[in-house]
């Protein structure tokens, strides 16, 4: 029995982490998966780099899709980062991004679409790696939104650009991954509570080791 692709695998409530190592590997993968939402009557929506929309939707185009078509109808949404993930001053805001995505997912099927399957492309976050930390914790708190309003979403990382740290911690927030072109159920999932839970006491540590550099070095003089 093969694995099973993106593209025809039954659609419920599910967030996806697709890891790729080029561009052309995301788009051979990804394509299938948005075609068959466009003959399924279904909604697309893709938050991406602002500089290459233009040559996203000619990969669209190339394999089958009339992109311009959808996009005129509204069955296609191309999303600058800048107008989904990032504030007016180029700063993510996590709740900012989860209210847009709560109104993404229920207002797709208000326009006369079966469902929306949203695409975002996760490389606006290596331009500020500091802001990694409220990244997890949207990653986690977005599962809850998606399973709510039963729509799928997909968050896309070019894995050369990951620590070690930071792909396990993108591992522990979706339940789905995407490796190799094989989507698949990911056991490093933990439940969004519990993970958000440590994520608050991440912090707390962080912030307390800040306020006394020294305090790890005392205790071990101890």
């Amino acid at each position: 029995m093969h694995p099973p692709k993106l593209a025809g695998t039954p659609l419920d409530a599910y967030h996806v982490c697709a890891f790729f190592n080029s561009r052309d590997e995301e788009y051979a993968t990804l394509n299938p998966f948005f075609k068959e939402a466009v003959e399924n009557g279904e909604k697309v929506m893709h938050i991406i780099d602002p500089a290459l929309i233009a040559d996203h939707r000619a990969r669209l185009t190339a394999s089958g899709i009339d992109a311009a078509h959808c996009e005129a109808c509204g069955q296609l949404e191309l999303v600058p980062w800048g107008e989904a993930y990032l504030n007016r001053e180029g700063v993510f805001d996590k709740d900012r991004m989860l209210a847009a995505v709560e109104h993404m997912t229920r207002t797709g099927s208000d326009a006369g679409f079966s469902r929306l399957r949203i695409m975002g492309n996760m490389d606006w976050i290596f331009a500020d790696i500091e802001t990694a930390p409220k990244l997890i914790e949207y990653e986690a708190e977005v599962n809850e939104v998606l399973a709510r309003n039963r729509q799928p979403g997909i968050c896309v990382y070019d894995i050369a650009k990951l620590s070690g740290a930071m792909l396990m911690d993108l591992l522990r927030t979706h339940p789905m991954t995407l490796i190799n072109g094989v989507v698949q159920e990911n056991p490093f999932f933990t439940p969004p509570s519990q993970m958000i839970r440590e994520l608050k006491q991440r912090r707390s540590a962080d912030a307390a080791r800040r306020v006394r550099p020294d305090a790890s070095l005392e205790e071990h003089d101890r």
